[in-house]
């Protein structure tokens, strides 16, 4: 006896929504990803920092929902699930409380880090001013800056690292290394013999500097991503918060205004003209034109009578309606719309995932390169300030932010503003596969025709249309085939009586039959009425391959042994099918169709829009036209996009590597499809593309520039040559470039991209990228350019001109000396003090003094002095390498006029200069 193991069913997975807080870059999300991702049970996570989210399937019977919120906690960061009865915005919680809090913090640390800067500047070695810088940056460093610290320490404790690990390493260490050099240097000490210790240079300024300009750019991040989110926001807020009810017995005194959220399926609502409609329902009186732009995008209000559908937060124009709701809350279109969008912004585009590999190890990797950064000053150079300096530098330069930035807040703002003009993208990756598209193939029954069936053409034998059409109207109101319901619609329209039939009679594929008024009426194919033994005159003869040449049926009524006439009954075109295929062509891209109607009908739509009959199959089942698109998108082939509307075309929809379901498609096939039109029009397919193309270059800009800056800014920072205060404004500045770069998809609406171009190609991408990439580059090199301009030292190299402090001096004739300091304050400029003592030591007093520097090619340098004392004089220069030669002019408080020269030799990166 043999027994069989079946293996028990795996149970379905759970998916859980997180509202994320703590989260302050890319490799936040990275990491927390990498701890959900190990937690037994979970399948996969995804965590946006964009939005503050993360999505978690996870394996119920194994992990529970208190597993997950226990890891994150764990992680060092704060979670919760998201309540989905109501929908979300597109915003993380608290983000208006974060922007006001940042607002606060800046307004405190803009005014004292100004008047650090200007005390640091002006008296940079009086003992008065080095104590007030101190006292003016502490707050600024412990206070508006806590944010950086805390979330340091958080992540340290949980041992891990972050955006705000380089932050508060980088300004600490300025501010410890400025205390040390506070309290234990000497300053500005003077002596008889002349020498001057000028030790004990501060960099309190920096670190205040570094933590406003970090500030202002998460303020100035934060207010750009709540725009970013402003689109799918407004399309949310359209719902209105409360409803007309209409009581049960319909009594108008008795209505009552209500919250939308106490209003339940089947309530009756009364709308009055300027109402929003609250919820989606079907109208049972009255008559309005609905402004349905929020959802379509289409400005010309939809004429609404009994039996047609509405959608909650549409607008009543002109008229009032008696609507019975069908769904409510998270039910209703708008609430899915919102569910679709937030979706699709959880989902991350390919090319984002090498960001998120970089950003994980980012932090980590930066530490490291600033430690063997310093290293290499001490050790090559041996001066301790610059390897502080330079280690600062490229902790504060270094910015994971905008690689955790570059994709989300791009899908953010593209989803966003597509949704508000009535497409809906599913993910990022349905964004790269539309700039792979080249073939657009479209479905024709409800697609390119609108799927109803029209009367277009009458013929009477006799002239008497109007007779013939009412008598075939008679027959075929008892039928429920679409041709007999266009024929009784026609009548309608036409204003006719249609009399009573009796005796009807269906034949199958051939036709109907009925007695009308005393006599037999056939209506159907011309084989009905030949089996009847009646023929079929010369003039319907030729009407009938006309019809079948335009793709229309043909149908004759005939009564007492003679044929009446014929009507060309067929689908009808859609108004802009032509222009919207013609747009199409426009993006490089060609256009095809499949059909399960025959081959007459589908070579007359083909021709009337210019399709290539070779790009035309007709006859096909479903699932032919599945494996007609898997066949032209087979290895090698083609990149298709399919757009259809039925449930016959769900499994083409599936097939091909881009579905479009067009407005009022089967669930179906909005379940197949990458994209969906929430309007009818065709227009919105071309719309599609140019939104999408748009929103995936706008993702490659955003990641070659963040991978740009971070390749250009790093090695800067490590060869000295990025002061770092300059550092922190290029780090803060390199996510909301990224920010504001998405920002331009707000532009982008249906009838135009951000501008028209052609099919993106693989090289075309390339280049994209790479002109991406080497933006920053060329950023910092026209900043390079223009100071070397500007510079008062033209034509120097302005890469040099950070020099080491050198020291010389000059004999005073009569007695004193002159002490020349150079001291490279900061990146590109030096100050000189000068300094005039008496054989005593004290200052010598002088009443004014001009200073000369000669370069080492002989052109001639005015500079300008400030007084700091009764001889102390400080003029800023910018010096190269070479041999200086100091001219100095002045004028004793007793009239002498004094004449003297100093020299220094400077060597950028010498720590050994010669003192003449």
């Amino acid at each position: 006896m043999t027994t069989s193991h079946v293996s028990a069913p795996q149970a379905p997975l759970r998916h859980l929504d997180l509202d994320v807080t703590g989260m302050t870059c890319g490799s936040c999300a990275a990491r927390l990803e990498r701890v959900l991702g190990r937690v037994p049970g979970v399948a996969s996570a995804t965590v946006n920092y964009a939005t503050g989210r993360a999505a978690v399937d996870h394996d119920p019977e194994r992990t529970g929902t208190e597993a997950v919120l226990l890891a994150v906690q764990r992680a060092g960061y704060g979670a919760r699930e998201r309540d989905l009865a109501l929908p979300a915005p597109a915003v993380p919680e608290g983000g208006g409380r974060e922007e006001a809090r940042l607002r606060l913090r800046l307004l405190v640390a803009w005014p004292l880090t100004v008047a650090a800067t200007v005390l640091s500047t002006g008296w940079p070695h009086e003992p008065w001013a080095r104590a007030m810088v101190a006292a003016l940056v502490t707050p600024v460093q412990f206070w508006a800056g806590f944010p950086f610290l805390r979330g340091a320490v958080e992540r340290a404790r949980r041992r891990g690292t972050s955006m705000d690990t380089l932050v508060a390493l980088g300004t600490l260490t300025a501010f410890a290394y400025s205390s040390y050099e506070l309290l234990t240097a000497g300053v500005h000490v003077h002596d008889p013999g002349g020498g001057v210790d000028m030790r004990g240079h501060l960099h309190y300024d920096m670190a205040a500097l570094i933590i406003s300009f970090l500030l202002l750019g998460r303020w100035i991040e934060a207010r750009a991503r709540r725009r970013a989110s402003a689109a799918i926001r407004g399309i949310l807020d359209l719902a209105p918060g409360d409803a007309l009810l209409v009581p049960a017995g319909g009594v108008a005194e008795q209505e009552r205004r209500v919250p939308v959220a106490t209003l339940r399926p089947g309530d009756v609502v009364r709308v009055r003209p300027g109402d929003r409609i609250p919820a989606d329902g079907r109208v049972l009186s009255g008559a309005c034109a609905v402004d349905e732009s929020m959802l379509t995008g289409e400005p010309i209000p939809v004429d609404k009578r009994a039996g047609d559908a509405v959608t909650g937060g549409t607008l009543a124009r002109d008229g009032a309606l008696l609507v019975e709701l069908t769904a409510v809350g998270t039910d209703t279109a708008l609430a899915r719309i919102g569910r679709l969008v937030e979706e699709a912004q959880a989902h991350k585009a390919p090319a984002q995932r090498l960001a998120d590999r970089v950003a994980g190890v980012f932090v980590p990797v930066i530490i490291g390169l600033s430690l063997l950064t310093a290293a290499a000053w001490l050790l090559v150079r041996g001066d301790p300030g610059q390897a502080v300096l330079a280690a600062t530098a490229v902790l504060i330069v270094a910015c994971p932010c905008a690689l955790g930035l570059a994709t989300p807040v791009a899908l953010m703002v593209g989803t966003g503003r597509a949704a508000a003009n009535g497409i809906l993208i599913r993910s990022g990756e349905v964004l790269e596969r539309c700039g792979r598209i080249d073939t657009v193939i479209f479905d024709k029954t409800g697609t390119l025709t609108t799927g109803r069936m029209r009367v277009h053409e009458v013929i009477a034998v006799d002239g008497d249309r109007a007779g013939l059409l009412r008598l075939a109207a008679a027959v075929e109101r008892a039928s429920e085939h679409p041709v007999g319901a266009a024929l009784v619609q026609a009548a309608r329209e036409w204003e006719l009586t249609v009399p009573f039939a009796l005796d009807f009679s269906a034949r199958a594929g051939l036709g109907v039959s009925a007695r009308v008024e005393g006599q037999e009426v056939l209506v159907g194919r011309p084989a009905l009425v030949s089996q009847s033994g009646i023929d079929l005159p010369a003039a319907v003869h030729v009407a009938l391959a006309r019809f079948g040449a335009e793709g229309w049926t043909g149908v004759v009524v005939a009564t007492g042994g003679r044929v009446l006439g014929v009507a060309a009954v067929g689908d009808t075109l859609r108004p802009e099918a032509a222009a919207a295929l013609a747009e199409v062509r426009e993006l490089g891209i060609e256009v095809a169709m499949l059909t399960g109607d025959a081959a007459g009908p589908a070579a007359a739509v083909a021709g009337r829009l210019g399709i290539d009959r070779s790009r035309v199959r007709s006859g096909l089942l479903p699932g032919e036209k599945a494996a007609e698109v898997a066949r032209l998108g087979g290895p090698g082939g083609r990149c298709v996009a399919m757009v259809g509307d039925g449930v016959n075309d769900a499994p083409a929809l599936a097939a091909a590597a881009l579905g479009v379901a067009i407005g009022g498609g089967s669930d179906a096939a909005v379940d197949s499809a990458g994209i969906t039109l929430l309007s009818a029009d065709l227009r919105g397919v071309p719309a599609a593309l140019r939104m999408a193309r748009a929103t995936h270059a706008v993702i490659v800009q955003n990641l070659g520039w963040a991978f740009g800056y971070n390749t250009v800014a790093i090695p800067l920072a490590a060869s000295g040559l990025l002061d770092p205060v300059a550092a922190g404004a290029a780090m803060g500045f390199s996510s909301v470039a990224v920010v504001a770069n998405s920002l331009r998809l707000l532009r982008v609406d249906r009838s135009r991209g951000m501008r028209r171009r052609s099919r993106l190609s693989g090289a075309a991408r390339r280049r994209a990228l790479l002109v991406a990439w080497v933006a920053p580059a060329l950023l910092v090199g026209s900043v390079v350019g223009a100071a070397q301009v500007l510079s008062p030292a033209r034509g120097q190299p302005l890469l040099t001109r950070a020099v080491t402090p050198t020291v010389a001096s000059a004999a005073i004739p009569g007695g004193g000396r002159l002490a020349s300091f150079l001291d490279p304050a900061t990146s590109g400029w030096n100050q000189l003090h000068l300094t005039f003592f008496t054989d005593g030591g004290n200052e010598l007093s002088i009443s004014g003094a001009s200073v000369v520097a000669l370069a080492p090619d002989g052109r001639r340098l005015p500079l300008q002095t400030r007084r700091f004392g009764d001889g102390h004089f400080v003029a800023d220069a910018q010096l190269s390498a070479g041999v200086w030669r100091i001219q100095v002019d002045a004028t004793t408080a007793d009239a002498r006029r004094l004449s003297l020269e100093t020299r220094h030799t400077i060597v950028p990166g010498d720590q050994n200069p010669s003192r003449r």
